[in-house]
């Protein structure tokens, strides 16, 4: 799953976004409050946080930070970027950290878990989707960007049954 959180009007369409893209249930929370709320009740895999909260409420937004556990915090200005630079920027923070995950699952074996398989799916996911709406596209790069996206895909259903 991943979690929103932004006052933005921009908030359900990067939400729609979000879960189209990588086919995971993307919840909103409007404000910290109900981010905190929402962060104790479920697991997320990743969660886009508006930097106006971050300047404007630092306290809550460092109780919601405190609370995020294993997800992946991406923070974004929703107020100057487009809907496109902010898919970017995620999809950029996933990669980031799922390189990050794979470093120190090489440094240790047993601490791959199934969160960080989940983010480097979604992150996949995303760099696929991102490359397929690079203008003039080769034809036989755009088939092998789908063949990859469908693999992806494929991954996500086996992870979510385990």
């Amino acid at each position: 799953m991943m979690l929103v959180i932004t006052p933005s009007a921009k908030a359900r369409g990067c939400a729609q976004s979000i879960q189209h893209v990588t086919s995971e249930e993307t919840h909103v929370a409007a404000t910290l409050s109900q981010a905190l709320a929402q962060l104790r009740a479920q697991e997320y895999v990743a969660v886009l946080i508006d930097q106006a909260f971050l300047e404007c409420e630092p306290v809550e937004s460092d109780m919601v930070l405190e609370h995020i556990g294993t997800a992946i915090p991406v923070h974004v200005n929703f107020a100057i970027h487009s809907m496109d630079r902010v898919m970017r920027e995620f999809a950029r923070r996933i990669a980031a950290a799922q390189e990050g995950s794979v470093a120190g699952a090489a440094r240790s074996p047993t601490s791959s878990s199934h969160t960080s398989s989940r983010a480097r799916v979604t992150a996949l996911l995303l760099s696929c989707e991102m490359a397929l709406q690079v203008p003039d596209l080769p034809g036989a790069a755009a088939v092998k960007m789908r063949d990859a996206q469908e693999l992806a895909q494929q991954v996500r259903v086996r992870l979510e049954v385990s």
